[in-house]
């Protein structure tokens, strides 16, 4: 369980994010959270100075297909970070056990073979108020964190 809210963070210690360009890869899959964490890493990116036309957005169908839009992003020599937006919540199947592992691993591999940082922003809740939670509720918003963490990581 989150500690703090997701949108809590020293401004002081983001970088300018005014020439660097980003790509966001969000899943199509529950909308209604995955919407969310979007409009809040967006708006936080632009909070930091990046321009509207430096945040390309592509959507995929689910949280698994995460990895290979990343991966194609991370193809493209002109971005400085790329962010994936995902929300995956438990079932009454393993299939939430495989699509985590898988995605997490995926985005792992990326960001160790890549020449550019790929942040992970997978909510993995066991219902859909935790989910909410997280993304615009009472935790803050997961997509304000990784807009953060994008443009240190782009920084670095």
């Amino acid at each position: 369980m989150a500690t703090k809210n997701l949108s809590e963070y020293n401004v002081d210690r983001v970088p300018d994010a005014s020439n660097m360009i980003f790509g966001i890869v969000v899943a199509e899959w529950n909308p209604e959270i995955t919407g969310a964490l979007l409009d809040g890493c967006v708006s936080t990116l632009e909070r930091h100075g990046a321009l509207p036309e430096n945040i390309h957005v592509k959507t995929v169908p689910g949280s698994f297909e995460l990895i290979y839009g990343a991966h194609q992003m991370t193809l493209n020599d002109g971005y400085d970070a790329v962010i994936i937006l995902g929300s995956v919540i438990r079932g009454e199947t393993p299939h939430f056990d495989y699509i985590c592992q898988g995605v997490t691993a995926g985005i792992a591999r990326l960001n160790a073979t890549s020449g550019i940082p790929v942040i992970y922003g997978l909510l993995t809740t066991e219902n859909t108020q935790q989910a909410l939670d997280r993304a615009g509720g009472r935790l803050g918003n997961k997509g304000d964190e990784c807009a953060v963490v994008a443009i240190k990581m782009a920084k670095f």
